[in-house]
């Protein structure tokens, strides 16, 4: 990239973040182009799509998650551990504006649409191990994307608790009870 288009990718990346921080997963492309002073297409150069915006933005968040759910693969209870993991994955999906939105619209996307990084499939990759090591706790049949539904519902409709963080971790240990009954 030359320096010109690094700088513009910069700049749009901190724009858009504070775009989908006020606004949510809607926030205007238009509007960031001008906030940026750029053009429409140079945001489209950039971001493809609304997920190609919505995955940088959160790109940073999903790769610390990816990197918690290694550091939870080894530990001796793995109940525990995938509770821990999602436990995360909620506080980010709960406080983080646009992120329950963007999840929940990765599983209704376009087909035609490219996803592998999208972050749906990328909390499904670090979240998949987790869940394989705690089968043996869950009810039968429960999935990393059965979970993930959850988490995205649970943040989805605690966006306007008072106490959206504490109402939410509530709500997933109610979840939890429901598909790993200890």
């Amino acid at each position: 990239m030359r320096a010109d288009a690094r700088r513009n990718y910069a700049l749009l990346l901190d724009v858009a973040a504070r775009a989908v921080a006020e606004q949510g997963a809607d926030a205007s492309l238009e509007q960031i182009a001008r906030t940026a002073g750029v053009g429409s297409g140079t945001v489209r150069r950039h971001f493809p799509t609304r997920h190609a915006l919505l995955e940088a933005v959160f790109r940073t968040r999903i790769d610390a998650l990816d990197v918690r759910a290694r550091e939870l693969a080894d530990r001796p209870d793995p109940r525990a551990a995938l509770i821990d993991w999602l436990d995360a994955v909620l506080a980010f999906a709960a406080t983080t504006r646009g992120v329950a939105e963007a999840l929940n619209r990765d599983h209704v996307a376009d087909p035609g649409e490219p996803h592998e990084h999208c972050a749906t499939a990328r909390l499904t990759r670090a979240g998949d191990p987790l869940v394989r090591r705690a089968a043996a706790t869950l009810t039968p049949g429960v999935t990393i994307a059965d979970l993930l539904t959850l988490v995205t519902g649970i943040a989805l409709a605690t966006e306007h608790h008072p106490d959206r963080a504490a109402e939410s971790r509530r709500l997933l240990h109610l979840t939890i009870t429901g598909v790993s009954p200890d």
